[in-house]
């Protein structure tokens, strides 16, 4: 569940800022009925702020319809700060990530907060954006997990941007024994990843369609398995 930094950012370069609204359907269960119970809709905020001198800010928050009823059952959040105030382009991250969940029937979990602190340095290559980063990231399990955090963010845009390809990729490592019940047997260390790779077309200047790969492995199961979950989407920018 993490960040596209680099999509915001290829599309405000010029205008330094932008939010946008997205509206997702996944189709998880109807690819995969055993480890998910439904397909759902999701809705997705971002507001990004840059500066090229002084660094950027991202607000994302996520909320999936996968309650009863299609009702709220998980929000998450995500923070990223960058600062730079000197002349290197190198500059300091500040990551933030947590959120709130409700299991069935009426089960209650918190998504595990993580921090990071590091450093990030984005740039440009025939016409496409990257950014790639590096942190210390504290996962906040009843048993503390600290491991190293490897983001790559990309975008590019095609035919004037009405085509738009981007997302980012994030590999970490934390604790098989997270300190609860659960995973008390287990010991060493697991490497998780992430992926959201994700094509849009603007149908106006402000709404586009599009898609979003989710990429999990090692996140939402304890299984050696990649799982692949596409969205159908709508995006309004504003």
């Amino acid at each position: 569940m993490k960040n596209t930094l680099l999509l915001i950012f290829c599309v405000t370069s010029l205008s330094g800022q932008a939010q946008q609204l997205q509206l997702h359907y996944d189709f998880r269960h109807s690819i995969n009925a055993t480890l998910n119970r439904r397909n759902f809709a999701s809705l997705t905020f971002e507001y990004f702020k840059g500066n090229d001198s002084t660094g950027s800010f991202l607000l994302k928050t996520q909320t999936d319809f996968t309650g009863e009823n299609n009702n709220v059952g998980q929000i998450f959040v995500q923070v990223s700060k960058n600062l730079r105030y000197w002349r290197p382009k190198i500059q300091l991250a500040l990551t933030y990530s947590g959120g709130l969940g409700v299991a069935p029937p009426a089960y209650g979990y918190y998504l595990t907060n993580t921090v990071g602190v590091g450093a990030a340095y984005p740039f440009q290559w025939r016409g496409a954006w990257f950014s790639t980063s590096i942190v210390y990231r504290y996962s906040a399990f009843p048993k503390p997990s600290h491991d190293p955090q490897l983001t790559f963010y990309f975008g590019r845009g095609f035919f004037n941007y009405r085509i738009m390809v981007a997302g980012s990729l994030v590999a970490w490592s934390e604790n098989r024994n997270q300190g609860n019940d659960f995973t008390k047997e287990m010991s060493g260390k697991k490497v998780a990843f992430f992926g959201d790779p994700q094509c849009w077309v603007k149908l106006t200047k402000a709404v586009s369609i599009g898609s979003r790969i989710n990429l999990f492995y090692h996140v939402l199961t304890d299984a050696n398995q990649l799982q692949v979950y596409p969205t159908l989407a709508l995006k309004n920018q504003f």
